[in-house]
């Protein structure tokens, strides 16, 4: 037995991803991350420069699956109520009636969500963390297949307002997207210009349902995790809580370190990849792959590491380094 498996879901996960790579070309990261997030029931906040397809990603991750799919264009005047919903007053029954807003669809692109003040984000974060908001006196809950990819402009500072760390840390992974390279910008030159004359590429032949998505959840938290690997990926945690015990320069580099957040979120990411490569265990490349973009926006840096322009990858680098596979 050679630990790998192919079951009927894990092949139209399959198609979908070859989907997404003939559909967002250049990208293969932020596709294998959308795919992860949806698996381990969690939210992505992706940040690049425009133009790298990142709406079109959510938008075609949707496309292939029995979801509707929305997005919300964060602005400086967007209140709470444009995104949950508010009650409306009906003079004929002299009643109000609960009018629910774009949040209560299975896919929610937040489009620089750096752009809208606090209270905003503050219901956006809610919403995710709690899947229901309230409106007055009574909640509503959300779908169970519910997904939020938020973006944000590195580019741009005026006139945003940035995370709170606490807020980045509901976000399951951070991940950042760079420009393609030459051939993958051709390539993008040729699917455009075919979309523009109807030539789309083929949708998979079966969209994947709510019920399957559901399954497969359930699939990931039953992959074998060997103790060792687990005691590794708790220490990889605690090295960013305690970094003197490990290293002195991480000690200088490090403010605060991950919260649990971090460690379900690394052992979440870490199994979805794993069932993602058809195998039935998570290996320490799992866990490792996943590392960045599950720590990147959960440790604060010292000011001294960044007057010395250490950046947060750096210091993952080598704490992935530092810390032995049990």
């Amino acid at each position: 037995m050679n630990g790998t498996f192919e079951t009927e879901e894990n092949v139209q996960l399959q198609h979908l991803q070859s989907y997404l790579q003939q559909t967002i070309i250049g990208q293969p990261g932020l596709v294998e991350r959308l795919l992860i997030t949806l698996l381990a029931d969690g939210h992505l906040l992706v940040e690049g420069p425009p133009g790298l397809a990142k709406t079109k990603a959510i938008n075609e991750l949707a496309r292939g699956m029995e979801a509707d799919f929305h997005r919300i264009q964060f602005t400086p005047d967007l209140l709470p109520g444009d995104i949950t919903g508010t009650d409306i007053y009906r003079p004929e029954t002299a009643s109000f009636e609960f009018q629910p807003g774009p949040i209560f669809h299975n896919l929610v692109l937040a489009d620089e969500i750096n752009r809208a003040p606090a209270k905003v984000q503050s219901a956006l974060l809610e919403a995710m963390a709690e899947r229901q908001i309230s409106v007055g006196r009574q909640s509503w809950q959300l779908p169970k297949l519910f997904m939020v990819m938020a973006t944000q402009n590195p580019i741009e500072q005026e006139g945003t307002y940035p995370l709170p760390e606490a807020q980045l840390d509901r976000f399951l992974m951070h991940v950042r997207v760079s420009y393609p390279d030459t051939s993958a910008e051709r390539a993008i030159l040729k699917l455009v210009r075919g979309e523009a004359l109807q030539q789309d590429v083929a949708r998979p032949e079966q969209l994947i349902s709510e019920t399957t998505i559901l399954n497969i959840r359930r699939e990931v938290l039953q992959l074998h995790m060997d103790d060792g690997l687990e005691e590794y990926l708790v220490q990889l945690i605690r090295c960013t809580r305690e970094p003197d015990v490990f290293d002195q320069e991480l000690g200088r580099w490090i403010e605060y370190g991950a919260s649990p957040r971090g460690t379900l979120a690394m052992d979440r990411c870490a199994r979805a990849r794993a069932w993602l490569q058809g195998r039935v265990f998570v290996t320490p490349d799992d866990i490792q792959a996943i590392s960045h973009d599950t720590l990147r926006h959960r440790i604060i840096l010292s000011y001294e590491a960044e007057a010395e322009g250490i950046t947060t990858d750096q210091v993952i680098d080598r704490i992935l380094q530092t810390v032995p596979i049990a």
